[in-house]
């Protein structure tokens, strides 16, 4: 049980449905309810075991559900949603499980509605999912008959129907209210809060919109109990996490680790080391709206707590190596030119400043950049960072260009100096000479 998210994950990649599923103790949970389980019991389970999202801002799950009303005059009905989107460049690890284990997410959901005393779920699931989507369609449909959705559980009032939406894309979507908007068939954009989803989101109803990975955590903790949950993890934040890497190392790929390992002991122990080659300059520890760590960083625990403000958060948890063989600046211009692309044009800051920061970038790589471009792109940083802008994409895609200026920017100067990317120049070089 020092994996309760994978240990029962095949090799192969193949799923787990029904039988082999309640064969290893799932849905198990769901007997307590009623006699053994009241909703507040939930609630309070998850709030203590120090669960926090997974989908990369790190909040206590059990201080968001508190948000939402209850009672017999709370308004009804009430929603849970999973933000299957996964759209973060880098980022695989909610694919996984809905891929091996679908039923674990069906469970978690289920689970999460009767804490919340919310009677209908919807999974928002990234469009181009469709293994993900073939596979929870599944799940769902056995969980039907088998009486697990769809009718009021034996020993209580409760019943919950689950529905599968598969997203019409935009990266937009994985912020909470533009998924709602889009889950209502609006344009994806950010919604103004106050109000909070909490107690105004899905048509107007209270809504929990919960990361994948977070609700599979859900039934563990409650099997198991708060202790053991706290134990898994090596910082005061509970459970474990799904770590992944990607770039130039000897062994890419993703784990469950216990919460607070180390950046150098998932690159070193895990990861295998950087591939033969190249040399390690830096990593994006959860998707490209992070910044960039170096190595006086990588002996940091990547938790939700013990980031300290001046290196930025953990995000998704799947990191992005940047290697010595790799244009930082090119990099970077290719998160921009992303960010840019998939700014929903609600507010200006991001709709103007985005594409002017990817065509700043590009001059570097070009070679028409200037010192007074360095001061502009310091400036775009300030401008677009938190509180400027309508939500996070933005202030998000900075992350990753202020480190770079930050620990690169001899390599920003080295660009100016010679009149392009020296990577570029060299491997010009190298095939004039062959």
């Amino acid at each position: 049980m020092e994996r309760p998210l994978t240990q029962h994950l095949r090799p192969d990649g193949s799923p787990r449905f029904l039988r082999e599923y309640v064969a290893t103790g799932g849905y198990r949970s769901l007997q307590r309810f009623g006699t053994e389980l009241a909703p507040k019991d939930v609630q309070r389970l998850v709030g203590e075991s120090g669960l926090r999202g997974r989908g990369g801002g790190g909040f206590p799950t059990g201080i968001k559900w508190s948000f939402v009303p209850m009672g017999p005059d709370a308004p009804k009905p009430k929603y849970i949603v999973a933000n299957g989107d996964e759209m973060e460049p880098g980022t695989f690890k909610d694919r996984v499980l809905m891929e091996g284990d679908p039923h674990g997410l069906v469970e978690g959901m289920i689970m999460a509605g009767y804490a919340l005393d919310a009677e209908v779920g919807y999974i928002f699931l990234r469009g181009e999912y469709h293994l993900s989507a073939q596979r929870l369609n599944q799940a769902i449909a056995e969980a039907y008959a088998e009486g697990y959705l769809g009718k009021t559980l034996p020993g209580t009032t409760f019943r919950f129907d689950l529905h599968l939406h598969s997203s019409a894309g935009r990266y937009i979507c994985g912020e909470e209210t533009a998924l709602i908007n889009a889950l209502e068939g609006k344009r994806a954009v950010p919604r103004a809060k106050p109000p909070f989803p909490q107690t105004v989101g899905l048509w107007g109803q209270p809504t929990i919109v919960q990361n994948v990975e977070t609700l599979y955590n859900i039934p563990h903790i409650i099997n198991h109990g708060i202790d053991w949950y706290r134990r898994l993890s090596r910082t005061k934040d509970g459970g474990t996490k799904i770590y992944g890497i990607s770039g130039r190392i000897t062994n890419p790929g993703w784990w469950e680790l216990p919460l607070g390992t180390t950046a150098r002991e998932l690159l070193e122990r895990h990861g295998g080391g950087m591939a033969d080659g190249v040399r390690f300059r830096g990593l994006l520890p959860g998707g490209i709206s992070t910044s960039f760590m170096i190595e006086e960083h990588l002996d940091l625990p990547l938790d939700f707590s013990s980031f300290p403000p001046d290196v930025g958060r953990l995000g998704t948890g799947t990191m992005i190596i940047l290697d010595d063989q790799t244009c930082p600046v090119g990099f970077v211009l290719n998160l921009e030119k992303f960010f840019a692309r998939e700014s929903c044009g609600w507010c200006t800051p991001c709709r103007e400043g985005l594409p002017w920061v990817a065509k700043l970038l590009m001059a570097f790589e070009e070679g028409h950049a200037t010192s007074d471009d360095l001061s502009l792109l310091e400036m775009h940083t300030k401008w677009l960072a938190p509180g400027h802008t309508f939500c996070g994409l933005a202030p998000g895609a900075m992350a990753p260009l202020q480190s770079a200026l930050k620990y690169f920017r001899e390599d920003f100067e080295r660009h100016i100096a010679i009149g392009g990317c020296p990577w570029s120049k060299k491997s010009a070089q190298q095939r004039v000479l062959v």
